[in-house]
């Protein structure tokens, strides 16, 4: 999938990126591969470690929220049209989609979008396409739910739009419901949900035309409640027949509900006695290096895909089944003043790790993990089978080990 793209009368084709940062910089190498001039849009706290060599240009976003964005990708577009672009990030989704709408480009369509961007209209139009959700009320402010909640505990509560876990909590008895409404009574647009019982899963589709040309199943360890953040993805999970069949169903119901045309989609879910139980769809590259996971489980390349899928191209077909066994881990420690991190060169040593980044060191903060944001780093994984992949996982969380001192 690396061979350069036919280059017309007029020069080689090019790609517009909405949003870079870190996790992004793979679809600016994938272009510069294929042989695609690139331009991208990123955010002015990136703006310094923006990869210059990557694209002929970057634009700048000045200001704050999604407006900025589509204030700059119109700018972006208007200079030059593009031939593909893509959102990278929960932020740049509906600026993105804005763009390809009105330039007819290929992408997940601006209502799958908007769609995306908020848990209160994926909840309605879920509802109205019978797919299978938790019972759910949508509130402007949480004392609104005092009710609803006291005669439903457990239930979760979330935010609209955020990411990562960000404000989603569990509230499990009265005293909870008590403590909750005082502390969250300010915030504006909540969603109070039935606590779905069962392990979580996601599902990563590449789709074009409305129609899936790869899929992968997820399977998610989180913390305990009642945040519920990520520690660790497991790719290429495989269903029995039953549970599988009950996935396909309602993977394409949702596509169909939503509009989804064309890209990367990422749709989270619970397993329960039921069968499948929706948590949230998202039409944009998923977090956590995923796709570099799911690459190396599939053996091609997630990014190149896509950027292929962008411009409108027919990608290869893909494989089905895992011919490798991928996983992200996130290291935890307890709040507090790093002292420090042990285990590292060892962990680096293993047969099955491919990479260890931390983002925090001697001297940082560890504060209570509430958020995937408060995460203090990554370590990739790829190992011959599931069972070598979970001993390696099991190495790890044995293996690098931080100090800390006080409490944060």
């Amino acid at each position: 999938m690396t061979k350069p793209d036919d280059a017309g009368a007029a020069g080689p084709r090019e790609l517009l990126l909405v949003g870079v940062g870190t996790m992004g910089r793979p679809y600016l190498a994938a272009a510069a591969r294929m042989g695609l001039r690139v331009r991208a849009v990123e955010s002015g706290a990136a703006w310094d470690s923006r990869p210059v060599e990557l694209a002929e240009r970057f634009y700048r976003v000045r200001g704050h929220g999604e407006e900025a964005w589509a204030e700059t990708v119109a700018r972006a577009v208007a200079e030059r049209h593009p031939d593909g672009l893509i959102g990278f990030a929960e932020p740049q989704v509906v600026a993105a989609a804005l763009a390809q709408d009105r330039s007819g480009l290929p992408g997940p369509s601006l209502h799958a979008a908007v769609i995306s961007r908020n848990k209160a209209l994926q909840r309605a139009l879920f509802g109205a396409h019978g797919l299978p959700q938790p019972d759910y009320l949508h509130v402007g402010r949480i004392a609104e739910a005092r009710d609803w909640m006291t005669e439903r505990l457990p239930v979760v509560v979330k935010p609209l739009t955020l990411s990562g876990s960000e404000g989603v909590e569990l509230v499990g008895d009265a005293d909870g419901v008590q403590e909750i409404l005082a502390r969250r009574a300010s915030e504006n647009g909540l969603l109070v949900e039935e606590a779905v019982q069962g392990s979580e899963y996601s599902w990563e589709a590449l789709v074009q035309g409305g129609e899936v040309v790869f899929e992968n199943v997820t399977r998610k360890e989180t913390t305990q409640p009642p945040h519920f953040v990520e520690l660790a993805h497991h790719c290429g999970h495989l269903f029995d027949s039953e549970a599988a069949g009950q996935v396909r169903a309602v993977t394409r119901g949702v596509l169909r509900a939503v509009g989804m045309r064309t890209g990367l989609v990422h749709l989270e879910f619970r397993m329960a006695d039921r069968g499948p139980v929706l948590i949230e769809i998202a039409v944009r590259t998923p977090g956590d290096y995923l796709p570099d996971a799911i690459s190396l489980t599939y053996g091609f390349d997630l990014y190149e895909a896509v950027v292929r899928l962008s411009l409108g191209q027919t990608v290869p077909v893909l494989p089905r089944h895992p011919v490798s066994w991928a996983a992200t881990v996130f290291p935890t420690a307890s709040p507090g003043t790093i002292r420090g991190i042990t285990g590292v060169r060892e962990t680096l040593e293993h047969p099955s790790v491919v990479r260890v980044r931390l983002r925090k060191g001697p001297g940082d903060t560890v504060r209570p993990l509430t958020s995937s944001a408060q995460r203090m780093g990554h370590v990739l994984i790829d190992a011959a089978s599931p069972a070598e992949r979970e001993d390696a996982v099991k190495f790890v969380r044995e293996t690098l080990r931080v100090a800390v001192t006080g409490g944060g």
